[in-house]
């Protein structure tokens, strides 16, 4: 069955991390992929019964360090080689041990700047809108003490009476269809 137009998934309301774990594992044993646990600290638990995958920031950063050793490395190669050339002391143009400070600054600049924004991007940030803002109790619950399970309409399981029916079997505090 294809999901009504306009909803984004159902929102499952829990009050402790466990019947959250326990929710989002029967819901991955039972073949859901689109899903997402949303609790007011971290439960590691809950990641591993989601499956998190890991994150590929750390690449995000290599390549950014590479790419500012890089740019520090040609630009001052650039700069006493060609542009203002200046003989001191017999020294040759090309003397790579003095670029090996700046080339290592920009590294770690470069590094940190693209871990940041790599970050951001990765994540989908800023996100000025997502449609869970619409359910009345995840505004009320999800930053204090309430932990939610959305199941979203776009997996390919997902029915809105069978899903409905599959999330009330867990006993939630309530099952809310989130509009989008």
């Amino acid at each position: 069955m294809t999901p009504r137009e306009g909803i984004y998934g159902l929102l499952a309301e829990f009050n402790t991390p466990a019947e959250l774990v326990r929710a989002t594992e029967k819901a991955h044993q039972a073949g859901f992929r689109r899903m997402e646990c949303y609790t007011p600290y971290p439960v590691e638990e809950a990641a591993v019964a989601l499956r998190f995958h890991k994150t590929s920031v750390p690449l995000v950063c290599l390549l950014g360090g590479i790419m500012g050793m890089l740019t520090a490395f040609l630009m001052e190669t650039w700069i006493t080689v060609w542009s203002y050339p200046m003989n001191i002391a017999g020294r040759p143009l090309f003397s790579w041990p003095a670029f090996i400070i700046p080339a290592y600054e920009w590294t770690i600049l470069f590094a940190g700047l693209s871990a940041a924004f790599g970050m951001l991007a990765l994540n989908g940030l800023p996100q000025l809108y997502h449609p869970l803002f619409n359910a009345p109790n995840f505004r009320d619950g999800a930053s204090t003490d309430k932990f939610f399970l959305c199941l979203e309409a776009t997996d390919p399981r997902f029915s809105i009476l069978d899903t409905r029916a599959f999330l009330e079997q867990f006993a939630p505090v309530s099952v809310v269809e989130v509009e989008l």
